[in-house]
């Protein structure tokens, strides 16, 4: 049988890839429009809170924005955040507005044509805004120590369809649990494809900037999360990527690729979802959130009322920002076995109760 090693390493990013990836979104696309596929763009309206942060970004910054969704979290009011990949730093000034004069945000990039744009305009949002709180660097996503990011400095990282260009992924995702403080949140979104793709896709620099070509097998992303000391992270959104390009249709259209939103958390949780009967209740206090909270695709809290969750549902909710935000009740001096939580798209464990908690 075939393996694939998902150990972290320490070897410098191969040159092959991040030359192409340098040279796509440095010097071949010159805006969001030349892009072949829906997988380095969206087309999801953004929430009414970042649609109007939006709104006050540089034109410019906007036209070389490449993406696969919209990788901002909630409650981020002064907050220490990372961009990894932050390109022309579209997102980067988003934040900047949410996390407010008492936060700040790191943009990391390796590519200078697209670092350009967005520090050409630090001035011009800084006035806007009414503060200058950014920052942003040279560097690569594998090495965020070379690029000056020290261990737990960081409360978010986030990420915009970039992991999927980067050729040692699990060095990556080993990068930002060193860098994330305890109870920090990585929240991004990216492509993901349902099986292992042939390492020769990699020369082909259209289908490596297209964000296909290296787009993680989700089972391997798991294997990798669970290595770098996550166990346990969640899809927030789920969608299926369109390839319309006939010539990339007939290259790689054998396999099937979603645009997928992930949030993971810097906590000791268990493997699986046990049941210590504990219950979680919203304030409804996240004011872009006033009504419910969806913290994945199969746990929505509605203001005030009571819900069963697992151990490490009640943990992501107590032990991290949110923790401000929800009221658990109960602890984990009692246990009661496996608990029947799953994603939308996963039924429960066999044998289990009917999902009247978390599912």
């Amino acid at each position: 049988m075939a393996t694939i090693d998902v150990s972290p390493g320490r070897q410098t990013p191969v040159p092959s890839v991040a030359d192409s990836v340098k040279d796509y979104y440095g010097k071949v696309l010159a805006s969001s429009a030349d892009l072949k596929t829906s997988a380095c763009c969206t087309d999801v309206a953004p929430a009414p809170h970042i649609a109007a942060a939006l709104g006050r970004v540089h034109d410019e910054v906007m036209e070389r924005f490449y993406g696969c969704g919209s990788p901002i979290p909630p409650a981020l009011e002064g907050a220490a955040v990372l961009d990894l990949g932050c390109g022309s730093g579209r997102d980067v000034y988003v934040l900047s507005q949410l996390v407010g004069p008492g936060g700040r945000v790191i943009g990391v990039d390796m590519t200078e044509e697209q670092l350009a744009v967005a520090r050409r305009h630090q001035d011009w949002h800084a006035d806007r805004f009414g503060y200058a709180n950014t920052d942003f660097r040279h560097g690569y996503i594998e090495d965020l120590e070379a690029a000056g990011i020290p261990n737990a400095s960081v409360d978010v990282v986030v990420s915009n369809c970039v992991v999927n260009l980067s050729p040692d992924k699990p060095r990556v995702l080993s990068e930002i649990f060193r860098v994330l403080r305890p109870g920090g949140e990585l929240y991004f979104s990216d492509i993901f494809a349902d099986r292992r793709l042939p390492a020769a896709l990699l020369d082909d620099p259209v289908l490596v900037g297209e964000c296909l070509a290296g787009a993680l097998y989700t089972e391997d992303f798991r294997r990798i999360l669970e290595r770098a000391g996550c166990p346990d992270a969640r899809t927030v959104t789920a969608s299926p990527v369109t390839i319309s390009d006939p010539d990339i249709d007939r290259k790689i259209g054998f396999a099937a690729f979603t645009s997928r939103t992930v949030r993971a958390f810097k906590l000791p949780l268990e493997d699986r979802c046990e049941d210590y009967g504990q219950v979680a209740v919203y304030r409804g206090t996240i004011a872009e959130h006033p009504h419910a909270f969806d913290l994945d695709d199969h746990h929505r809290f509605h203001t005030g009322k009571p819900l069963l969750v697992c151990g490490n549902t009640a943990d992501m909710l107590s032990a991290t920002r949110y923790s401000a935000h929800f009221t658990i009740n109960g602890d984990k001096s009692r246990h009661f076995g496996l608990f029947p939580c799953a994603p939308a798209d996963r039924p429960a464990t066999p044998g289990t109760d009917a999902p009247s908690g978390c599912c």
